[in-house]
């Protein structure tokens, strides 16, 4: 069996020191109590909203919701929302914060992401050497920013001359790194996914080059240590059936679920031909069939759409750029299936805005769910809210607007349900307790972000 290379006992003894210091959270005030008053509050599990609505913080933590004046709030700071509407914080759920490290730049967008509304983001495999820095700062309220959860990431011995794997483990030979592992059939997964769970990643993300048995004994060890499995929806050559069957918690870009429909399975994951979609019809029995495989499972898809939908064009224009795999339309009729069958959605965007942009990349998955694929405003808000929680292994802690979980919440002067772009009319975002004005936000982007281009992506590849 491979034992990892001599040089990790003390590259990791050095790596788990720092990290030490991210084990303690910040104390809240536990006397500190807020009433939020008057809202019409829509709770983000899917049920309809609630006129005229109290909302009691105590500390960090929400203490208990119900009709105006019904709650025990002796001593709390009163807040009067009326006429206002209160959601859960936002989540994207698909997001790179250090490919390559840049602290400046990940800050930055932090802050945009958190006046934006947005309280949770899944770090989808960066160097977590300053993402767990970045991680433990939000979360004590150091820096303005949503809380972070992060992959380690997994993958065949091919995919490590991707140029972005340097960039993203400096420092370690390509595929040594306790979070940029190469593995293959002489791999120890017990020690393996044990190093994971020394960098303080909440889930190891499967991500190229690996086939069907690899990803099943991979999600099992995974699983048994307590480490979730974030998977591309197509692993190569393991099919989107293959990681599905194997139980991964949750699957990344709705497109690649469009290679189960295709005759045969490409041999790794640089092969960038097409979905081809006339095979993806909305009563396609290939694709119902795994949509129902991923309902069995509680699988959940993390759709992306957004950043297909928005790339087709300039992809097009440009003769040097890599294919898309999938058209806008693909992932629409893709995304539009798996809505009507049920299957859980979460709202991720894997691109980066403008720095001059003044909203955050999610905004633009709830346009797409809203506008292009037909979602009713609500399952929208539910799967920007409860469902990425659910992604990120958090729904017992954020996501909906219950008593006990942390208090992230949104304050919008419009009515997101008459038109999903009241998400924007953000008055306050409230994490942990905290409340942050939105006219108190500040655009403050460094140089290294490209205010000109019309998407800021690393590597020129669509998926990260």
């Amino acid at each position: 069996m491979r034992r990892p290379p001599a040089f990790y006992a003390g590259g990791m003894k050095r790596f788990l020191l720092a990290l030490l210091l991210i084990a303690a959270p910040a104390a809240a005030d536990d006397a500190a109590l807020t009433l939020y008053s008057g809202a019409t509050l829509i709770d983000g599990t899917g049920a309809p909203p609630r006129a005229d609505q109290d909302l009691l913080v105590k500390g960090e933590r929400i203490v208990a919701t119900g009709p105006r004046g019904s709650l025990d709030a002796a001593g709390a700071t009163r807040v009067d929302l009326t006429g206002r509407t209160l959601i859960p914080g936002l989540v994207d759920s698909h997001v790179h914060l250090a490919t390559p490290p840049d602290r400046p730049k990940a800050e930055a967008l932090l802050r945009r992401n958190l006046f934006g509304g947005v309280t949770l983001v899944r770090s989808m495999a960066d160097d977590v050497r300053p993402v767990a820095e970045l991680a433990r700062a939000a979360e004590q309220g150091e820096i303005p920013a949503p809380d972070i959860r992060y992959a380690a990431l997994m993958a065949g011995p091919g995919f490590f001359a991707d140029p972005r794997v340097a960039a993203a483990s400096r420092g370690w030979k390509p595929g040594t790194a306790p979070w940029m592992q190469a593995i293959d059939d002489e791999t120890d997964l017990k020690t393996a996914v044990a190093l994971v769970r020394g960098t303080g990643a909440a889930a190891i993300k499967a991500y190229a080059n690996l086939p069907p048995h690899l990803v099943a004994a991979l999600t099992a060890e995974a699983h048994r240590q307590g480490v979730m499995l974030w998977a591309h929806s197509a692993i190569f050559p393991a099919r989107p059936a293959d990681g599905i069957a194997a139980g991964a918690d949750s699957v990344s870009h709705i497109c690649y679920l469009g290679y189960q429909a295709e005759p045969g399975i490409h041999p790794s994951y640089e092969d960038r031909t097409p979905v081809d979609e006339r095979r993806l019809t909305p009563d396609d029995p290939v694709m119902a069939g795994l949509f129902r495989a991923m309902l069995a499972k509680g699988t959940l898809v993390d759709a992306t759409g957004s950043l297909f939908v928005r790339e087709e064009a300039p992809r097009r224009a440009d003769p040097k750029a890599k294919p898309l795999r999938c058209t806008g339309k693909a992932v629409i009729e893709l995304t539009r299936q798996a809505h009507a069958m049920g299957v859980p959605i979460s709202t991720g965007t894997d691109f980066t805005l403008p720095a001059g942009d003044p909203w955050p990349e999610v905004h633009e998955e709830l346009f797409f769910l809203a506008r292009d694929v037909g979602m009713p405003p609500l399952a929208v808000i539910r799967a920007a809210t409860l469902m990425g929680a659910v992604a990120a292994g958090q729904a017992a802690e954020r996501g909906s607007l219950e008593p006990g979980k942390l208090a992230d919440f949104v304050v919008l002067a419009k009515d997101p349900l008459a038109n999903i772009a009241n998400i924007r009319s953000i008055e306050t975002v409230v994490k942990r307790g905290r409340a942050y004005a939105r006219a108190d936000y500040m655009a403050e982007m460094p140089p290294s972000m490209n205010s000109s281009a019309p998407v800021t992506k690393r590597a020129s590849s669509e998926t990260r």
